[in-house]
C-alpha cells in the first residue's frame, strides 16, 4: 500500500482516547500482514512485532500513539440533539458547524449547531461557547436516538480527506495516526535479515488525555534496549513563532531536549545525512509534549530519540501534512531499525 493511502486508511479509523480498540479488526486488516505477531495490553496499547530471526537480539521499540482527540455524549435532548464533553485538547474555536460521526450501535452523522447571526443577541459572539454547551444535530427523534446511542458514546470528526497542491493532504487525526502509517511503512521497507533486532511497534493509548498515558505501561512491559517516539510536530505558518515550529517540507524533525538521548540522536542524524534523508532539528528546554519522557523513564531507563512529522492546523478536523515529510519519517524509521551502529552501542 502506498504511504498516502496507508496514512488515510489508518487515520480514518475511530480511536478517540479510551476507545482505541474500536477499530481493532480494521487495523489488523490494514497492517497486520507486515508483522509476525500482534497483541494488546490492559490499557489499550496495541503491539505489532517483526522479528529478526536471531536469538537474544536487541529489542527496538517504535512508539506512535493511536488515540485521537474527540468528544463524548453527555445528554440526549429533544429534537435529536446531543450535548458532549471534550476528550483531549479539542479547541472550541473549530467546533461550530463541524461534521462529526457518533459511534453508537450504528454510525450516525451529525453537525455541530451554530446560531445564525440574524438570531444572536447583541452580546453573543464576543466569547466562544464552551464545548459542553454546544449542540450536535442528528435529525433523529429523541426516542430513536436513545435506541442508538447512550451517555458516554464516543464522537469523532467525520473522516474526510482532501488533496492540496504540492503533495499536501488535509483531514482528521493525522495526529498521530499518520506517524503510525510512517512507522509501518518504514518497518515494511526492511528485510528481516537486515533488522538490527526484534522490532516492536507500539500504537499507544491515552496520549491525548495526559502524560504519561499508555506508553509508560507499554514501554515497561516491552523493556526495549532503545526506542524511537514519533509524533506530529507544529508546522510553520506565517502567523506562528519561528522558534516553536518546524518547516513544512523540511523533512522529519529531531528534538534536542533534556529527555532525549543525545548520543543516539546524534548518531541517527549523522546516519541520516549519509543516506541523504531530509531532516531538521528543533530544540526545547523542557519536555517534548510527546510520549518520549514516559518511554525514557520506563524500567531502568530507555535511551530514546524523538522524531516529529511537521503538521499544520493540529487538533482540528483539517490537519495538513506534506507527503515528502512523511516519506522522510518512513525512511528514518527504516534506517533506525536497521542501524548496526546504534545496535552495537545501545544493546544491553
Amino acid at each position: 500500500m502506498e504511504l498516502k493511502e496507508l496514512i488515510i486508511s489508518i487515520s480514518s479509523l475511530m480511536s478517540v482516547s479510551g476507545h482505541e480498540g474500536y477499530s481493532e479488526k480494521e487495523l489488523n486488516d490494514i497492517i497486520g500482514g507486515e508483522f509476525d505477531e500482534s497483541f494488546r495490553d490492559h490499557v489499550g496499547n496495541r503491539f505489532f512485532v517483526k522479528r529478526c530471526g536471531r536469538e537474544n537480539a536487541p529489542k527496538i521499540l517504535i512508539d506512535t500513539h493511536l488515540d485521537e482527540i474527540g468528544l463524548m455524549v453527555t445528554e440526549i435532548k429533544d429534537g435529536g440533539f446531543i450535548t458532549v464533553a471534550p476528550v483531549g485538547g479539542v479547541d472550541p474555536k473549530i467546533m461550530q458547524a463541524s461534521d462529526v460521526t457518533i459511534y453508537g450501535k450504528e454510525k450516525i452523522f451529525g453537525v455541530v449547531g451554530s446560531t445564525p447571526p440574524h438570531l444572536r443577541r447583541p452580546d453573543e459572539g464576543k466569547t466562544l461557547k464552551p464545548i459542553t454547551e454546544l449542540l450536535i444535530d442528528t435529525g433523529y427523534s429523541k426516542d430513536k436516538l436513545s435506541e442508538l446511542i447512550r451517555i458516554g458514546t464516543p464522537v469523532g470528526f467525520a473522516p474526510k480527506y482532501s488533496e492540496l497542491a504540492n503533495g499536501k493532504i488535509a483531514g482528521k487525526s493525522f495526529d498521530d495516526k499518520a506517524c503510525a502509517a510512517c512507522a509501518v511503512s518504514g518497518i515494511s521497507r526492511v528485510a528481516r535479515e537486515d533488522l538490527a533486532g526484534d522490532v516492536y511497534l507500539m500504537l499507544s493509548s491515552r496520549e491525548e488525555v495526559g502524560s504519561p498515558g499508555g506508553a509508560a505501561v507499554g514501554a515497561h512491559n516491552v523493556d526495549p534496549d532503545y526506542a524511537m517516539v514519533i509524533d506530529v510536530n507544529l508546522g510553520k505558518t506565517p502567523d506562528t513563532p519561528k522558534n516553536e515550529t518546524v518547516e513544512m517540507g523540511g523533512g522529519a524533525s529531531f528534538t534536542i531536549c533534556p529527555v532525549t538521548d543525545r548520543k543516539m540522536t546524534k548518531m541517527l542524524i549523522d546516519e541520516a545525512k549519509e543516506k541523504e534523508i531530509k531532516t531538521q532539528i528543533c530544540v526545547t528546554g523542557g519536555s517534548t509534549g510527546t510520549n518520549t519522557p514516559a518511554v525514557n523513564l520506563a524500567k531502568e531507563g530507555i535511551p530514546t530519540v524523538d522524531v516529529g512529522l511537521p503538521l499544520k492546523s493540529m487538533h482540528t478536523c483539517s490537519e495538513v501534512l506534506e507527503l515528502a515529510d512523511a516519506e522522510s519519517v518512513s525512511a528514518l524509521v527504516a534506517l533506525f531499525i536497521s542501524s548496526k551502529k546504534i545496535a552495537e552501542v545501545f544493546s544491553r
